[in-house]
């Protein structure tokens, strides 16, 4: 964790650069609770705010937005991101995913977009349900181990998926949320992301470790992996200049149950 947490200070000024904001779940979200005049709401492992921004540009002033993250980098970078943008109702909080310090039965949504597999699973899960209100919906946007095989760094870059143990496979997240009585699955929704980028890009974005996944190797093994995705992806690929692929992506979506009269 001391390792992981040291990628994210290294990373925190270029990470919003590096890294895709997908669209498409934010705006299932703000269907989800298009029906509620004030959303009272807390981002989980948000980063330097990449989805944050795009939720104040959807809701506006109906959202009020606790910004949680463990790293003290990514939280003042949000925290500039956000003021620069004009952003105001928004509070920054420093915490671990299982420890939300925030009264119970406060919030109409938890959200976490690709940052579960760095949570203990069990405690966010149960501090997500106390955080809710009766009715609240938790989403957990994430790629699955499986998923996680069949995009470019996992088809073409050495070791990366049998590097990424963090990660979940459906069954196993599904079989968590069970155990946590008031929670109850509402659905389950499945993304794939058409995507293009330069060669030249994709180099630059392994060399700035945008996946934490990166941080895993060792310097020497990492700058060999470098080498060996560069050459796989040449020998496979038409036009290095347009390299396609897919992202595929699962979106949970659970809501805490009223309690019984």
């Amino acid at each position: 964790m001391e390792s992981i947490h040291y990628h994210f200070t290294q990373i925190a000024s270029k990470y919003g650069d590096l890294r895709t904001t997908d669209e498409e779940p934010i705006l299932f979200i703000r269907e989800l609770l298009e029906d509620r005049p004030v959303i009272r709401a807390a981002d989980i492992g948000c980063g330097v705010g990449r989805y944050v921004v795009r939720f104040f540009h959807h809701f506006g002033n109906r959202l009020y937005l606790a910004c949680i993250d463990s790293n003290e980098c990514m939280l003042d970078t949000l925290r500039s991101n956000l003021t620069s943008g004009r952003i105001r109702n928004f509070s920054v909080i420093r915490a671990r995913a299982g420890a939300i310090p925030l009264p119970s039965d406060s919030l109409d949504c938890v959200m976490t977009f690709n940052a579960v597999h760095h949570f203990r699973l069990m405690d966010f899960l149960e501090e997500s349900s106390r955080v809710l209100v009766p009715g609240g919906f938790l989403v957990i946007y994430t790629r699955l181990r499986s998923q996680n095989r069949k995009n470019i760094w996992g088809r073409y870059f050495p070791g990366f998926s049998e590097k990424e143990k963090r990660l979940y496979e459906l069954d196993e997240l599904k079989s968590a949320i069970k155990k946590v009585k008031p929670l109850k699955l509402r659905s389950i929704e499945f993304f794939r992301f058409n995507r293009t980028a330069t060669l030249e890009e994709l180099l630059r974005r392994a060399a700035n470790h945008h996946y934490s996944t990166f941080h895993l190797y060792e310097e020497r093994e990492f700058a060999e992996a470098l080498e060996g995705f560069e050459r796989n992806v040449l020998r496979t690929v038409e036009n290095p200049g347009e390299v396609f692929w897919r992202d595929l992506n699962v979106m949970l979506v659970m809501r805490r149950v009223k309690p019984q009269a």
